[in-house]
């Protein structure tokens, strides 16, 4: 006769389980995002499929440090990007910049 798993063992399997959720989800969201990236890329030809990512969590309001932790980068390559983001859009300053992506239909959801 088996013996019934042990609550250690269930509480792994609902703790797996929940994990295999949360990465299909997270596929899901890397594929929703990817083409919302390559739109950005369209809209923006100059901009590489990064800066196009980096421009939009900025005109979502993510200041740098948040952009850097979502896409697990330094906070340096974040100001790079951002700069050469200016630089490519010719803007001065940030607001000029989320105004160029928000124009464009970036940062929305």
């Amino acid at each position: 006769m088996t013996r019934p798993p042990s609550s250690t063992v269930r509480r792994s399997w609902r703790v797996g389980a929940g994990r295999a959720a949360r990465c299909s989800a997270g596929r899901i969201t890397a594929l929703l995002a990817g083409a919302k990236m390559r739109e950005a890329g369209q809209l923006f030809p100059d901009l590489t499929a990064r800066e196009a990512e980096v421009l939009d969590l900025v005109a979502r309001g993510y200041d740098n440090r948040r952009i850097a932790r979502e896409l697990v980068v330094a906070e340096k390559t974040v100001r790079n990007h951002v700069t050469h983001i200016f630089e490519k859009l010719h803007v001065a300053t940030r607001a000029e910049a989320v105004a160029r992506a928000r124009d464009m239909g970036l940062g929305e959801g």
